[in-house]
């Protein structure tokens, strides 16, 4: 059940209960693509730094270590000993990011697992069996994600596509909830729109599956090369079509920057690899920018990444030990790096529902910014 606690313009602060607990919204999901943080990070550093949601993904999971051994544990959240909501991506992404390695037909799509070159077949029938065996709160239907530079007669074909699929995926999901044998039968389905830069193609497509009534709404599609500017006119052309009374999603943005504009025009979902990424680098996130330890400016610099900041790295250490910890290759400087960023994320999240609360999000999206 999603609720709409108040607004602040279009933006949106709202709660979705599920059966995994609350989440409050706008929320930044933090990506744990195999069941886990890259950087060392436990369930236990997770609730520490604030996360609500952990994000999966289908693909991975059943490539390895596969979807019906997490099953035989009793889904996910029992196999990485962790209590809250688990959104399952579907493998659809995959479909854009394998691109040499599938070949996609009505069916489904025809992959070679990146791992080892065994053949797979995923269409949205087998995605909604992988993600009911992993028992996610929230399972993400089966799509297509064309590419940015695909001319609009082929996203048009690829969307009508997806639409057959997502009925397919809703017809499944119904089937798979009700067996007695469900790890979680009460699995949340998301549909997904596209149509790439194509606006006119993309509110078509959002007022289709609009009428399917699902439990939420996720915009693909998008940070996949387009410009920031094409994805903020997608933004202000699609949501407006999509039900308010439901969560949209939008996947895999991105940047604070991102954030800030996206929820501005009433998204409250989201998730990215940027955080952990860039931590494993060195690069870590304050409210005047990022920075690279890595630099030689920072060998003697004997404050925190960020005066002021509760996360683990901070409370501790200093940005000269960190950056030694980097230069000697040691995984604490990584581990830290990446907590860091994911609590700044976290932390982002819940001023942000603060500043919408207290109708006050355009001032401090303007102050956040000028901060970058």
């Amino acid at each position: 059940m999603y609720s709409i606690v108040t607004k602040d313009g279009r933006a949106k602060r709202g709660r979705l209960e599920t059966v995994h607990g609350t989440i409050e919204t706008p929320v930044f999901m933090n990506v744990g693509t195999v069941g886990a943080i890259k950087g060392a990070v436990s369930t236990d550093d997770l609730k520490t730094i604030g996360t609500q949601v952990e994000l999966s993904n289908t693909y991975h999971l059943h490539v390895r270590t596969g979807d019906k051994l997490i099953k035989e544990f009793g889904g996910l959240h029992k196999f990485m000993s962790w209590d809250r909501p688990i959104l399952t991506d579907s493998g659809g992404f995959q479909v854009f990011s394998l691109a040499g390695l599938r070949r996609i037909k009505e069916e489904g799509v025809y992959f070679q697992s990146h791992i080892d070159g065994h053949h797979i077949f995923m269409g949205p029938e087998e995605s909604m069996e992988i993600q009911s065996n992993l028992g996610s709160t929230i399972a993400m239907a089966f799509d297509e994600c064309p590419s940015s530079k695909a001319d609009e007669t082929y996203i048009r074909q690829s969307v009508e596509r997806t639409t057959r699929w997502l009925e397919r995926c809703r017809v499944k999901m119904a089937e798979l909830n009700s067996r007695p044998d469900t790890v979680n039968p009460h699995q949340m389905l998301f549909g997904i729109n596209q149509g790439g830069v194509f606006p006119s193609i993309r509110k078509e497509h959002a007022r289709i599956i609009s009428e399917m009534d699902l439990d939420g709404y996720a915009i693909g599609g998008l940070a996949v090369g387009e410009s920031h500017e094409e994805m903020y006119h997608i933004l202000d052309e699609t949501v407006p079509c999509l039900p308010e009374n439901k969560p949209t999603y939008l996947m895999g943005v991105g940047t604070p920057a991102n954030i800030l504009e996206a929820v501005e025009r009433g998204v409250d979902f989201f998730d990215c690899v940027y955080p952990s990424r860039n931590g494993r680098h060195g690069h870590v996130y304050t409210a005047r920018g990022k920075l690279n330890l890595f630099n030689k400016k920072f060998e003697l610099d004997a404050r925190p990444i960020e005066e002021g900041c509760g996360c683990p790295a901070c409370r501790s250490y200093s940005r000269a030990y960190i950056r030694h910890l980097l230069k000697a290759k040691e995984m604490l400087g990584m581990r830290l790096c990446v907590l860091h960023n994911l609590y700044y994320y976290n932390k982002l999240m819940e001023n942000i529902r603060t500043a919408i609360e207290e109708h006050r999000f355009a001032e401090f999206k303007k102050s956040t910014l000028e901060g970058f």
